[in-house]
């Protein structure tokens, strides 16, 4: 696999970002473009655990396929590889927590479907993440059925996605952390006190959204953009030194000059 890359240029999007709009779907048939897929997917750290060379540590299940696991989150790895430190001390000298992007995982999975002893990837996610999934599954009378949680919310007449600005585009937040997201929420609230009550927040797994996107060209899909979590975009700037923080990054985006958002038309 190959390094982290190219997280810098599109991670700012936290900050310097005002609250719009909904943005209400209109359905296409088309699967969005791998170059587009991968350049959403490009931000978001995972860690795997692989050798010097970036050949990650591969089990093999009962039906013969290779898996590899990719942690959402880096201590979930760490605590991962120090267990194998302890069960196969001589297998553990040989790798380590390896971070890369999800846009390269999602390139070599694609290289990798259809082959016979292709490398499979099974995504581990935060169990706190998991927890307030659950919680707001429950609450939408659903169930959590496995995957990595995203968190995005609805609201106005139309239940529209909620969408924040960043240089004139339009983009729909899906967050791996509910709290950031519940930060955003609260903030259109303040600013939008009428449509407080129209607002729902709804979990999407990481792994039906990648699914979608290789089948779809919905308009909403291109406009997604995934929003790491706060350990994520500490790992980040730990990897960038002398890069400086992006004004607000890691917090949910204010309205400071947002115009007054309105639900999107059926039109959008």
């Amino acid at each position: 696999m190959k390094s982290l890359v190219r997280l810098s240029k599109t991670i700012g999007l936290v900050g310097g970002t005002v609250l719009a709009s909904f943005f209400a779907q209109s359905m296409k048939v088309l699967a969005l473009p791998q170059e587009q897929i991968v350049q959403t997917l490009q931000p978001i750290p995972v860690f795997t655990i692989a050798d010097e060379q970036g050949a990650p540590l591969v089990a093999v299940g009962k039906d013969e396929k290779k898996i590899t696991g990719v942690f959402i989150s880096q201590q979930d790895a760490q605590q991962f590889f120090q267990q194998l430190q302890q069960q196969n001390p001589e297998l553990a000298q040989k790798v380590k927590v390896q971070p890369v992007s999800l846009g390269e995982v999602f390139k070599l999975s694609q290289a990798n479907e259809g082959k016979a002893d292709g490398l499979n990837f099974a995504y581990v996610p935060m169990n706190d993440e998991v927890e307030a999934a659950k919680k707001v599954l429950s609450t939408n009378g659903q169930q959590y059925q496995g995957g990595v949680p995203l968190f995005v919310a609805k609201g106005g007449e139309d239940q529209g996605y909620l969408t924040v600005q960043q240089n004139n585009e339009t983009r729909i937040p899906f967050f791996f952390e509910k709290e950031q997201l519940q930060q955003m929420v609260e903030r259109f609230k303040k600013e939008k006190p009428d449509l407080a009550s129209s607002i729902k927040i709804e979990v999407v797994p990481l792994e039906s959204v990648m699914a979608t996107m290789q089948e779809s060209n919905d308009e909403m899909l291109g406009k997604i953009v995934l929003v790491p979590s706060q350990e994520s975009l500490q790992f980040i700037r730990s990897v960038q030194p002398g890069q400086g923080s992006p004004q607000g990054q890691g917090q949910a985006p204010a309205p400071q000059a947002a115009p007054p958002a309105q639900p999107a038309s059926n039109n959008n």
